[in-house]
């Protein structure tokens, strides 16, 4: 058979294909877009973090400064503050957000009133949905030191008013309980659906064996859905260095720059509103290149180790 013959063949199944799954390529059709227009097609501009941007000269007409911006920015006096900060809220949002959404999904999974999953269900979904604005109203109506509620409770009982969101103690539990409380219902979503798809024979069998709810969870539910829990994990890893700019903007104030400035919230003030978009740039590849090589990092180990990684 010629070649031409072959590659007939080959475009005439093609065809068939697309024609048998139309509708999966029209729904992939518009995320894949998506990602062309705002992701893929914008890398062509990070190459202002090499250049001295100027908005009249444009991308290409700016004058190439090469490293600066990076030494810039590595050379500042609060990078490694910067770096601290940032790497502290992202891991502890981690270490505390990911178990809450595990344990949350298996309490909803393993209820059996159906009622009340679905309440339980959308009160934890529905703080996903409200801006970062409307969270910080709501927290101050509860830590305000005036007459915020928990300082209510603490007058109550005899102690001094806290103000939470201005003092460096407890400002960065401020950001990582309320982060958790904020997230934790959407993000159990996808373990909810991991374990939808747990065998219910394995259960069966291990309740006529005479094993215990938490037996059940420890020798079955964990086991089966930690395929899942590792991916979640390694792609939370590649976003080690967003420790969530709406959030830190919202709540932080001069008073408490020390444990609440990051990186992000540091790019706004120097890189933005001081129109250093080059700064900007540099610092959002230097972050790009960092997560991708912790991802690779972290999916080889996890391979090596469990056995399990994303690719």
């Amino acid at each position: 058979m010629s070649n031409t013959s072959i590659s007939n063949s080959k475009g005439a199944k093609l065809r068939r294909d697309i024609k048998r799954h139309l509708g999966v390529y029209v729904l992939a059709f518009v995320p894949f877009i998506y990602y062309l227009v705002f992701k893929y097609i914008p890398i062509f501009n990070a190459q202002i973090a090499f250049k001295d941007f100027m908005a009249l000269d444009g991308v290409l007409g700016s004058k190439w400064v090469g490293l600066k911006n990076f030494k810039t920015f590595f050379n500042s006096f609060y990078f490694w503050s910067l770096l601290r900060n940032t790497v502290f809220y992202s891991i502890g949002k981690l270490v505390i957000s990911l178990p809450l959404s595990i344990i949350l999904s298996i309490t909803i999974y393993e209820c059996t009133k159906p009622h009340l999953r679905k309440i339980v269900q959308t009160i934890s979904y529905l703080p996903h949905f409200l801006s970062w604005v409307i969270m910080y109203g709501i927290l101050l109506a509860i830590l305000a030191p005036g007459d915020g509620l928990i300082n209510d409770i603490i007058k109550l009982l005899g102690g001094q008013p806290i103000d939470f969101l201005s003092n460096t103690k407890t400002f960065p539990w401020v950001v990582l309980i309320s982060d958790a409380w904020k997230e934790m219902g959407w993000s159990a979503i996808i373990f909810i659906a991991a374990l939808m798809g747990i065998d219910g024979s394995l259960f069966e069998a291990a309740m006529v064996e005479g094993a215990s709810s938490w037996q059940r969870v420890r020798y079955i539910t964990l086991p089966s859905i930690k395929p899942v829990i590792v991916t979640v994990l390694i792609l939370k890893l590649g976003t080690i260095l967003d420790a969530g700019f709406n959030q830190i903007f919202m709540l932080y104030s001069p008073q408490v720059y020390s444990v609440a400035d990051i990186i992000d919230t540091w790019v706004y003030r120097q890189g933005l509103l001081e129109f250093e978009f080059g700064l900007a740039t540099a610092v959002g590849l230097f972050k790009g290149v960092f997560g991708m090589i912790l991802v690779l990092l972290s999916n080889a180990f996890s391979k090596k180790v469990s056995g399990t990684g994303l690719f």
